[in-house]
């Protein structure tokens, strides 16, 4: 079974709630999350089969391309992607902090995907524009090296589609740091 992700990211409310209904209407996909970011963005992730998702995003890339922001389709995307959009990450011992910055939603989970599948990391939180005037960003853990290689291949991802911000690494993270971010 190819199970996939996909998702559509529009500049209003209207336009984005209208595509993804287009999208469950035409696909055999279900929605994961539909909802509205700052700044009055709205974004949608739904899954299934790869060749429904790769249906359900190019239908919305040639029938609603005016307000579309960004899209993705992943097959078999990495095990942490969920965890960490929710919050329900479980971090054990953290030798090293890797945090991207992108100025969009899509370009972002797909850097958490790629930075999650290239090194031997830990998503600790991919945080998808609320609150936060559009940007969105991810933190991860692993050895220093690992941690390094996989920020280095996220920024690629993100720099392909220019919706890079910033990005750092912190070899060992003080503990009074780590506390606030788990």
């Amino acid at each position: 079974m190819n199970k996939a992700i996909g998702m559509i990211e529009f500049k209003t409310v209207a336009s984005g709630i209208t595509a993804t209904d287009a999208m469950v209407k035409a696909a055999q996909v279900e929605i994961i999350e539909a909802q509205t970011v700052c700044p009055g963005k709205y974004i949608a992730i739904v899954a299934g089969e790869l060749s429904g998702v790769k249906a359900a995003v190019e239908l919305v890339q040639t029938q609603y391309p005016m307000h579309l922001i960004g899209d993705f389709v992943l097959g078999n995307p990495h095990e942490d992607i969920f965890p960490a959009l929710y919050g329900s990450s479980q971090v054990g011992d953290m030798r090293a902090l890797g945090i991207l910055e992108t100025y969009d939603v899509a370009s972002l989970i797909v850097a958490a995907d790629v930075a999650a599948k290239t090194a031997m990391v830990r998503l600790i939180e991919v945080r998808v524009a609320k609150g936060m005037c559009g940007k969105s960003y991810l933190l991860l853990t692993g050895e220093v090296a690992a941690v390094e290689a996989a920020i280095e291949a996220g920024k690629r991802s993100v720099g392909e589609k220019g919706m890079l911000l910033d990005a750092s690494v912190i070899a060992n993270p003080d503990a009074k740091l780590i506390r606030t971010i788990l």
